[in-house]
């Protein structure tokens, strides 16, 4: 995965609240082998009609879309990591919210997509603006957002920030710890050998 500090990409609105990881990749769709890439599911169910052709949904009127602006609780429902695939596939690689469920915005940071965690005035400007399409400058290194009416500032953990900007995920974060971990096992084995795996199975 490849780090990242700043990002320029234009936006699009999705202003509802609980867009769940089921709307964002429909079940059905996840049998499909990643490698043939998820971003043609996301949000299918939402973006076309009974026919399966496509309805004028935000994502589709905008053009080429990069930054998505939605309402709160962004990512609930079930833990499914190919909710994530879709959003980043699709070429999303910024989501601002007011709030995100919690295992989805784990899920995004191990694969290069910020949660944005915005207030209220924040995210009604930055809604508005997302709704023409404007186009959003990201930092991550001084934590803001801009659609052309300042930087608007957004949280975020920042373990996830750092692995975001190396391009970690949780396996490289653990890594980097490994002299330390080695360090406390040897530690560990000689105050409690009792503890240590026998090697016998």
């Amino acid at each position: 995965m490849t780090g990242w500090t700043l990002h320029s990409g234009r936006a699009a609105a999705l202003p509802w609240d609980n867009i769940d990881t089921d709307q964002l990749i429909p079940a059905r769709f996840m049998s499909a082998p990643r490698e043939e890439g998820y971003g043609r599911y996301l949000l299918h169910d939402l973006r076309r009609d009974a026919r399966g052709d496509p309805g004028g949904f935000p994502l589709d009127a905008t053009g080429s879309v990069e930054v998505v602006v939605t309402g709160g609780n962004f990512g609930c429902g079930s833990s499914r990591e190919a909710a994530v695939y879709a959003l980043a596939d699709y070429g999303i690689r910024v989501v601002v919210a007011p709030s995100f469920g919690d295992i989805f915005a784990s899920n995004a940071v191990n694969n290069g997509l910020l949660p944005a965690v915005v207030e209220s005035e924040a995210h009604r400007d930055l809604l508005a603006r997302a709704r023409e399409g404007a186009e959003f400058a990201t930092d991550l290194d001084a934590c803001f957002v801009d659609a052309g009416s300042g930087p608007m500032p957004f949280r975020l953990d920042p373990i996830w920030r750092r692995k975001l900007i190396n391009g970690w995920d949780d396996i490289d974060l653990t890594a980097k710890h490994a002299e330390t971990i080695s360090v406390f096992a040897a530690q560990r084995e000689k105050a409690a050998p009792w503890s240590a795996p026998s090697g016998s199975g």
